[in-house]
C-alpha cells in the first residue's frame, strides 16, 4: 500500500462529523494566527503613529538606510503590507524605484524577524497576554500606553491560534503525516515541489507569516519531526507573499508595477538558489538550535539574509535590470519636489511645497476629465485610475503635512511663517477636491445600476456645461499655482472669476431643472442625482476659491535673493503654561452661552 492510498483508508476511518469539526478547528486556528498577526501589526503601527511615514521617507538616503527602514516596517506590519505601502509611496512619485528596492530587501528580513518572535514558545502564556492586552487597551488611561493593548492582544491570539492548530492536528498526526510526506528537501526535485506547492498557498492566504506559523503548529503537534521537511515550505512562502504587492500595484504607474515586479523576481531568485543551497542549510542550521521551531525560524531568516547579501551591494543595477526588463511607452511618474535636504533652506523649501500642490493639482485635473466619460459609462479601468488618484492624492497630502511639520522647526521670517499655513491650508482644500472628484465617480457607478435614474440629452447638456465650468476653474488653479509667477494675485482673481462665472450657470442648471422636475418631466430619483452631480460640482469650486483666496494674501509670494539663504533651527520656544480648561468650559457650557 503506497503512501496515497494509507492516506485515503486513514481519513475514510474518520466520520464525516470528526472531519467537519477537525477541519473547522484547524482553519479556525489559521484566522485567528492571520487576525492575531493583523492585530499585532495595526498596533504597532498606531503605536508608532507618524512617525511610520517619515521612517519610510528616510528611505531615500542611502541603500543602508532603506535596508534597515525596510526591516523595521516589514517587523512591524508584514513584507505584505510593506509592499502595498511602498508601491502606494511609488505610484504617488514619494519614492523612486531605485529608492524601493533596499527597502524591499529589508522588509523581507523584517518578516523574519516578526516570526523569529512567534517562534517563542509561550503558547502556555496566550490567555495571560490576551487579558493583559485587553486591560491595556480599556482599562489603562494613559494614551501611549493604552496604544500597546491591540500589540499584546493580538500576539497572545497569535498563540492561541497555534494552539487550537496543534491540539486539532495531534491526534491524527499519523494521517497528516502521511497526506504531508510528498513535501520534503530530500531531494532537489522534492523542494521544488514542495516550494511551488507552498507559494501557491501562501498567494491565496496572502500571509507568509500565516503558512510559517502552519509549519509551526504541524511541528508542535509532531507531524514534522525534521528540516527537511519544512524547508521547501518556508522557501515557497517567500514567493507567494507577493501576491498582495501584485495585487495592490493592478492599475498604478508602471514604477509601481515595477516595484511589486522586483518584490516577486527577488524571492524567486533567492529561492530558487536556497534550493540549490538547501544541503548548506541543512548541516549549519541545526547547530544554532535543538527546538526544529526555532531551527525552522532561523532559515527563515538565513535565507532571506542570504539573498540581501547578494542584492544589495547591486541594487542600482537591479533597479536597471527591472526597468530594461518591464518596459512601458508611457513616461514614469513626476517625482516629488518635497526634498528634506531643503529644510536648510525655507524659502526653497517652499518653494518646493508650491511645486508639489501644483503636481497634485494635476492629478485631481486628470481625474476631474475622466469622471465626464465615467458619467456616460462607467469602464472599470477609469473607475480604477479615479480611485488610485485620490490614493495618491491622500499619500501626497500626509507627507506635505509632514514636510511642512518640519519645515516649522527652522527660524523663518515673517512672511515665510505665514505662508506655510497658506500652503498646509491649500493641500487640504486640493484633498477635498480629489474627495468630491470621487464621490462624482461614485454616483456615476451607482446611477448606472438604476435604469429609472437614466438622464435625458437636456439633463446631460446642462451636466456637461457645468463640468466645463469646473474644468476652466482647475486649470486656472493648476497655472496658479506655479512658483515662478510674479503676480499670484491676479491669477488668484482669474480664478475667481471663473468661479462667478460656474456659479451663475449653477444657480441657472439648478432653476432650470427644479421647474422640469415640478413639472413631472423627470422621476424623482433623476432629480435626486442630478442634485448629487451639481452638490459636488459646486463643492470643488468652492474649494478652489479657497485656494484663490490664500493666493491674494500679500504673504503668497516667492523671495527669489532668499533661495540660497541657509539658517538655522528656531531657537528654543517655550511654550506658555497649562490653562485650566474649566476656565473655558464652564462658560461654553452655559446656558446663556448656548
Amino acid at each position: 500500500m503506497d503512501a496515497a492510498q494509507a492516506a485515503e483508508v486513514t481519513i475514510q476511518a474518520l466520520e464525516a462529523r470528526d472531519i467537519f469539526f477537525l477541519t473547522a478547528m484547524i482553519l479556525g486556528g489559521l484566522v485567528l494566527f492571520i487576525q492575531g498577526m493583523n492585530m499585532m501589526s495595526d498596533g504597532l503601527r498606531k503605536a508608532a503613529g507618524s512617525s511610520m511615514r517619515t521612517l519610510l521617507s528616510g528611505a531615500t538616503r542611502n541603500r543602508f538606510s532603506g535596508l534597515l527602514l525596510g526591516g523595521a516596517l516589514g517587523t512591524l506590519i508584514q513584507s505584505s503590507a510593506t509592499a502595498v505601502m511602498l508601491v502606494g509611496f511609488i505610484n504617488a512619485g514619494l519614492m523612486t524605484l531605485s529608492e524601493a528596492i533596499p527597502a524591499v530587501l529589508g522588509m523581507n528580513i523584517g518578516t523574519t524577524i516578526s516570526m523569529q518572535l512567534v517562534s517563542f514558545k509561550l503558547g502556555a502564556y496566550c490567555f495571560f497576554l490576551i487579558t493583559a492586552g485587553f486591560i491595556l487597551q480599556f482599562v489603562v488611561p494613559n494614551a501611549r500606553v493604552r496604544s500597546f493593548g491591540p500589540v499584546l492582544l493580538g500576539f497572545g491570539i497569535i498563540f492561541l491560534g497555534l494552539n487550537i492548530m496543534s491540539d486539532a492536528i495531534k491526534p491524527h498526526r499519523a494521517m497528516f503525516a502521511t497526506l504531508l510526506q510528498g513535501i520534503h528537501g530530500d531531494t532537489l526535485g522534492g523542494v521544488f515541489k514542495g516550494l511551488l506547492i507552498s507559494a501557491a498557498v501562501t498567494g491565496v492566504i496572502q500571509s507568509s507569516g500565516a503558512v510559517v506559523g502552519m509549519c509551526f503548529a504541524l511541528i508542535t503537534s509532531g507531524v514534522f519531526t525534521n528540516l527537511n521537511q519544512v524547508y521547501p515550505i518556508v522557501i515557497g512562502a517567500h514567493i507567494g507573499t507577493c501576491a498582495t504587492g501584485l495585487l495592490g500595484s493592478i492599475g498604478t504607474n508602471i514604477e509601481a508595477r515595477r516595484s511589486a515586479l522586483s518584490h516577486l523576481v527577488f524571492n524567486i531568485i533567492n529561492s530558487t538558489l536556497a534550493a540549490f543551497a538547501a544541503p548548506l542549510f541543512y548541516k549549519f542550521i541545526p547547530l544554532t538550535s535543538k527546538d526544529l521551531v526555532s531551527q525552522v525560524a532561523n532559515v527563515h531568516t538565513g535565507v532571506m539574509t542570504m539573498g540581501v547579501l547578494i542584492f544589495l551591494p547591486i541594487a542600482p543595477l537591479y533597479a536597471r535590470f527591472i526597468t530594461a526588463v518591464f518596459r512601458s511607452k508611457k513616461p514614469p511618474p513626476q517625482p516629488t519636489f518635497l526634498d528634506r535636504k531643503l529644510m536648510l533652506f525655507p524659502e526653497k523649501a517652499i518653494y518646493a511645497a508650491i511645486c508639489e500642490l501644483r503636481r497634485v493639482m494635476k492629478v485631481c485635473a486628470e481625474s476631474f476629465a475622466l469622471t465626464i466619460d465615467v458619467l456616460f459609462h462607467p469602464e472599470r479601468k477609469k473607475v480604477q485610475a479615479i480611485k488610485l488618484n485620490e490614493s495618491v492624492v491622500d499619500e501626497i497630502k500626509r507627507s506635505m503635512k509632514d514636510f511642512l511639520g518640519v519645515l516649522t522647526r527652522r527660524y523663518l521670517s515673517r512672511r515665510q511663517a505665514i505662508i506655510i499655513q497658506h500652503l498646509n491650508r491649500c493641500m487640504a482644500d486640493i484633498e477635498r477636491i480629489g474627495d468630491h472628484i470621487d464621490e462624482l465617480c461614485d454616483i456615476s457607478t451607482r446611477r448606472w445600476s438604476r435604469k429609472e435614474a437614466r438622464f435625458s440629452r437636456e439633463t446631460l447638456e446642462k451636466l456637461c456645461s457645468l463640468h466645463e465650468g469646473v474644468a476652466r476653474v482647475l486649470r486656472l488653479v493648476v497655472e496658479s499655482l506655479n512658483p515662478d509667477n510674479e503676480d499670484f494675485q491676479a491669477l488668484a482673481q482669474a480664478i475667481l472669476r471663473a468661479r462667478d462665472e460656474y456659479v451663475e450657470k449653477s444657480i441657472n442648471a439648478k432653476a432650470s431643472f427644479t421647474e422640469q422636475l415640478a413639472a413631472h418631466e423627470f422621476a424623482p430619483i433623476v432629480g435626486m442625482f442630478f442634485s448629487e452631480y451639481v452638490a459636488c460640482y459646486d463643492r470643488i469650486v468652492k474649494h478652489a476659491k479657497t485656494i484663490a483666496l490664500a493666493e491674494k494674501q500679500p504673504y503668497f509670494w516667492i523671495k527669489r535673493q532668499k533661495l540660497e539663504r541657509m539658517v538655522e533651527n528656531e531657537p528654543h520656544y517655550k511654550p506658555p503654561p497649562l490653562s485650566d480648561p474649566h476656565d473655558f468650559l464652564d462658560r461654553l457650557h452655559s446656558e446663556d452661552y448656548l
